[in-house]
């Protein structure tokens, strides 16, 4: 291979005005290296990150010095993988490049700049947000979400802050920057296309080279190898390849991931990659959204992803190899990349090939009207074909989509006014996109944007075509309004929750803290947040009296409404084709939709993810005016089992059942109606179903069992809890069990509350009395005293039973007391806060 030489040594950075200066770190960003040097406090600690506007309004000034022998090839190129954003490259005070876009790479010919011995590096960044500003003004106002222009340059959206993340509008050389030297020839783009029929994959390996002369390609793979000569006045060649009886690649769940190492040269430049052999397509026919893998329909056990961190070059292979391996544990199989955030690096693309996940990939526009005008337009083109391109080697890519909520926003949220006839992004969607996957990947599907119906003449967000965002849910009704919809694919919906304790209390210093305390409001994003979580609370729980009580109620609240929703959509397979929850990750500590908080612990929403997303799934649903069981079977074997539908008193008396016959084919749902003395309850306060597989369940793992309560729990006699607690080592940690003496609803255990540490290994278990639960806590020598007590064990029947209204009152009266700035902050907050107590 030609030899690149990475130039990640002995980087300064500065401001324009020389008043700030620290070494930096290559790849990183301007406040990685304000921070690593002690010049500014951590952004995401109490409300930091306001005091750090300036940064973005900031020129820096990036740079370097090198050595060079002055070898003997034809070309010097200076590669730049990311520049964020707006940059002006300097090579011995030669300008050799500029850049105004984060989302691709840059090859600069930088020979003639080169000195033998000592080379001086400079790398200017203008600040990204003046640059969006003045395009702004160029090119005319377009609407969008929120009020900075993020969508007039070319960089994350969500660096201008979202209604999850802050705003820290970053710059810097964040992806591997170096010379590359050859002669001859080098190879500039392997496409290996990818098709599979009647036994036999064929891989049509499309090689572009940059070269001097003709030059010599082949293609390797399994000890099959093609030729071809491209001559002096071509670039590119197509070598076609054909494997017999090839091990296909699946997602997880439906087979294995094998992968192929596929070798192209040219002259001296050799490319290597592992790929993968299937087909993919997307049935659409009558309005459905349906993702077949090697002619296999998929039901799509998703999630949304958005950027890791903030700052992205702290998110190395380790952190997306934990991130997607959580993502694994909650039995997901598709994992969205929204079109806020990034095309992640090849780390993220190689782990999802491994794991079997497949990646639904965002162009990155998202919640805001596009100018289609150049330099924007221009860009587009060009990273949009180096990013296809890139990115066609993984098996695990399995749809490009064009946009996030943009033609949604072009139809229903009030635009085309404001727009004045100028463009809003829909050539890009609709014209320049799809071309340019037509014609560098046309193996893999292309869909215009989520929400979308498949036709600019209809809704974009009809339930009964293409793909539908659901959030009337979290902004304005109750979560079992889930049960209203019947939508081909639910491509987001979710529902907020509070971080971990523990990443609350590394992150915000209040004392106390409070539900609306001053840090905890803003790491609260979302306009109305609080007064949406307390209003989500409000039809299901008594209210809460403490931040203890509130805490844990609105994790619970948050993991009950995905969890009916998910299993609402799985129910309705095939005409619903897949979930895909808003969202899996946080970019930092923060009150958010996520499953796993900024500090990667996992919320309760995480287990009760795990259950909804089992590959095996008993739900009772409301079906014709009464309940059914369902049994989802999304494994290739047929599902035979007997299963039991008990009515059960809460002392644990059964007082009806029903014996039920599970026959269910492979990917394939059945439901079974629920006889009238088991849905019909005596008294409906203190009574609830419980439905559990009771014979064979074909060698699987026990199928949790589903459950039904009458009325909300607010209303429920959940009597005061009652159980008996034992502790022991365990490896790894400590075993904690609880038997029950009472019916307990959604015990949970967080060890975190004592070590910041410990995680435990499952969440919101509903226990009869008599039943026992046991908790696997990764951490050894804690309290085991306090770990038995409340606020570390919880159950709902602590807040329903026990109630906290006094506990409130005094908590009220402690905050009261503070000091004047203390009561003026609370005046200042109130407004936007109080309401969560109603």
């Amino acid at each position: 291979m030609s030899p690149f030489r990475p130039l990640h040594d002995a980087w300064t950075v500065r401001s324009a005005s020389g008043d700030v200066r620290a070494p930096a770190t290559v790849p990183g960003c301007v406040h990685t290296d304000l921070l690593a040097a002690g010049l500014i406090p951590d952004p995401y600690l109490d409300d930091n990150e306001t005091h750090l506007a300036w940064i973005g309004r900031t020129e820096w000034r990036y740079e370097t010095e090198f050595s060079w022998d002055g070898t003997g090839h034809e070309h010097v190129d200076l590669v730049c993988q990311g520049l964020d954003t707006v940059a002006a490259v300097e090579l011995n005070g030669v300008r050799v490049g500029e850049s105004a876009n984060m989302h691709r790479s840059y090859r600069f010919d930088v020979r003639h700049a080169l000195r033998t011995g000592s080379n001086r590096l400079a790398v200017t960044f203008g600040s990204a947000l003046e640059y969006a500003e003045r395009l702004r003004e160029e090119l005319g106002h377009r609407p969008g979400a929120y009020t900075q222009p993020y969508n007039f340059i070319r960089k994350m959206a969500c660096n201008f802050g979202w209604d999850w993340g802050p705003t820290l509008i970053t710059a810097g050389i964040w992806r591997p920057i170096g010379l590359h030297e050859w002669s001859g020839a080098r190879i500039a783009e392997v496409r290996p296309l990818v098709t599979v029929e009647d036994g036999t994959a064929r891989v049509d390996v499309h090689v572009r080279v940059e070269k001097t002369g003709a030059a010599e390609v082949s293609a390797t793979i399994e000890g099959v190898t093609a030729r071809a000569v491209i001559p002096e006045d071509g670039e590119e060649a197509v070598l076609t390849l054909e494997v017999p009886d090839p091990r296909l690649w699946w997602p997880r769940g439906y087979g294995e991931q094998p992968l192929y190492e596929l070798e192209v040269t040219a002259g001296e430049d050799v490319w290597r990659r592992e790929i993968g052999l299937r087909e993919v397509r997307l049935r659409t026919e009558d309005g459905a959204f349906t993702l077949a893998v090697n002619g296999v329909e998929v039901f799509v056990r998703g999630v949304n992803w958005i950027p890791d961190d903030c700052f992205p070059t702290r998110v190395g292979r380790d952190r997306y190899a934990a991130r997607l391996a959580q993502a694994c544990e909650t039995n997901v199989n598709l994992v969205r990349v929204w079109g806020g955030g990034l095309y992640e690096s090849e780390d993220f693309y190689d782990l999802c090939d491994r794991l079997g996940l497949m990646v639904w990939q965002d162009f990155p526009f998202a919640c805001a009207a596009y100018p289609e005008e150049d330099p924007i337009g221009a860009e587009v083109e060009a990273e949009a074909r180096e990013q296809v391109a890139r990115l066609s080697a993984h098996p695990s890519l399995v749809l490009w989509c064009g946009n996030n909520e943009n033609i949604e926003g072009y139809a229903d949220w009030g635009w085309q006014e404001p727009l004045q006839g100028r463009s809003w992004g829909g050539g890009f969607y609709l014209e320049t996109l799809p071309r340019v996957v037509a014609e560098l990947d046309p193996t893999r599907p292309y869909w215009p944007g989520s929400p979308y119906s498949g036709s600019m003449d209809l809704p974009p967000n009809d339930p009964a075509r293409g793909t539908m965002h659901i959030w009337d849910v979290w902004n304005e009704r109750d979560y079992t309004v889930y049960r209203d919809y019947r939508p081909r694919m639910a491509a987001e919906f979710g529902f907020q929750g509070p971080a971990a304790y523990a990443t609350i209390r590394r992150a915000i210093s209040d004392e106390p803290l409070l539900p609306d305390s001053r840090g905890l409001l803003h790491h609260q994003k979302a306009v109305d947040g609080n007064l949406k979580l307390a209003a989500g609370l409000k039809p299901h729980f008594p209210v809460p009296g403490t931040f203890d009580d509130w805490h844990y109620l609105t994790q619970v609240n948050q993991a009950r409404a995905i969890q009916l929703g998910v299993e609402h959509f799985r129910a309705l397979w095939p005409h619903c084709a897949g979930s895909v929850v808003w969202q899996l990750n946080d970019c930092w500590p923060v009150t958010s939709w996520s499953a796993v908080d900024g500090d990667g612990r996992r919320k309760p929403l995480f287990h009760a993810l795990r259950r909804a997303y089992a590959d095996r799934l008993l739900t009772v649903q409301p079906r014709d005016g009464g309940l059914a069981l369902v049994a989802v079977n999304d494994t290739a074997r047929p599902w035979r089992a007997s299963a039991r539908a008990v009515r059960h008193g809460f002392d644990g008396t059964a007082l009806a059942a029903q014996d039920l016959a599970l026959d269910v084919p492979p990917r394939a749902v059945l439901t079974l109606p629920l006889a009238a003395p088991v849905t019909e309850p005596g008294d409906p306060a203190s009574e609830l179903i419980a439905a559990a597989i009771t014979g064979p369940s074909g060698g699987d793992p026990a199928v949790a069992r589903a459950l039904w309560f009458f009325a909300p729990d607010r209303d429920l006699r959940l009597p005061e809890p009652r159980y008996d607690t034992a502790a022991e080592a365990a490896p790894g940690g400590l075993r904690l069990t609880v038997t029950a003496r009472t019916l307990l609803r959604d015990l949970a255990v967080f060890p975190d509350r004592l070590d910041p540490e410990a995680e435990v290994g499952d969440q919101l278990v509903t226990l009869l009395p008599g039943e026992r639960a046991e908790f696997l806590i990764d951490t050894a020598g804690l309290d085991e005293e306090a770990l038995v007590r409340v606020p570390v064990l919880r159950c709902v029947n602590d807040v329903v039973a026990r109630g906290s209204a006094a506990a409130w009152t005094e908590e009220r009266r402690e905050r009261s007391d503070q000091s004047d700035e203390g009561r003026r902050r609370l005046q200042s907050d109130r407004a936007a806060s109080t309401e969560w107590r109603q």
